[in-house]
């Protein structure tokens, strides 16, 4: 089968697998890379595609497992033109309570994840004459907020990542970019958002909601695609206005309501 190829880590739910489906739409096909076989079997169940997938069991942080990860990508579709480093965990506590281990495995999952794989994927990408990688960042490595400092500040790392990949990698004919997302309605955000969190954030978000994993999907399918062939080094916001907002909009709001 034909087709260009993309590996998404962090694909077995959530805007991995949202992302999946939208490689598959467009005609791609596609290695999805899960910490959590469980989760594997249930996304590729759920695509029903399996002439254009292939399933991955793997844990980002660990260098061997990712490099023959890639190897079966190269076996099963001969190419691999698009990565997009999804693959990402948190752990949500105050400063002083965050352990040296919960510090490290965030940043072996979140930062160093996206190092092994590129280095793992960039050969492989040169040798079709180039591709895209698209990191996803967050919201939270662009502004500070309570309980995520592990999480935001590997997130904030994997920006500057993504810069450095962007920068040494062109020669090879590889783009990078990152997407960061603001709040968006994922299975972890559900978990760990209560409703007084939800409306904290829907006062802050000028477009007053949050973001649907598709419209993630979107614009990372986008950034590896041909459209966006002089697109590199970019982070780019995916939060409907909410890291370009100050203070004010809720009471704003309060005063168009009043008019």
């Amino acid at each position: 089968m034909g087709g260009k190829v993309a590996l998404v880590t962090g694909a077995g739910r959530g805007i991995g697998l949202a992302t999946a489906r939208r490689f598959l739409a467009e005609g791609w096909r596609v290695a999805l890379l899960d910490i959590e076989p469980g989760l594997l079997d249930q996304a590729l169940a759920a695509l029903a595609r399996p002439e254009a997938t292939l399933a991955l069991p793997c844990d980002v942080a660990d260098g061997a497992g990712v490099a023959q990860a890639v190897r079966q990508v190269a076996t099963r579709f001969g190419r691999l033109d698009a990565l997009v480093n999804n693959a990402g965990i948190a752990v949500f506590k105050p400063i002083l309570e965050t352990t040296p281990e919960e510090w490290n495995r965030v940043l072996a999952v979140n930062l160093t994840g996206p190092f092994l794989t590129v280095q793992a994927a960039a050969p492989l990408m040169a040798e079709a004459g180039g591709g895209a990688v698209v990191n996803i960042t967050s919201i939270s490595g662009l502004r500070a907020s309570t309980l995520r400092v592990a999480y935001g500040t590997s997130k904030a790392a994997l920006a500057h990542l993504t810069k450095q990949q962007a920068v040494e990698l062109a020669a090879l004919g590889i783009r990078v970019n990152a997407v960061a997302p603001g709040p968006v309605d994922t299975a972890m955000a559900k978990a760990v958002h209560t409703p007084e969190i939800r409306r904290d954030y829907h006062d802050t978000i000028p477009l007053n909601r949050y973001g649907l994993e598709e419209e993630l999907a979107e614009t990372i399918v986008f950034l590896c695609s041909d459209r966006a062939s002089y697109i590199t080094g970019q982070v780019i916001a995916v939060d409907g206005g909410f890291e370009a907002t100050g203070i004010g909009l809720p009471t704003l709001r309060a005063q168009r309501r009043n008019m």
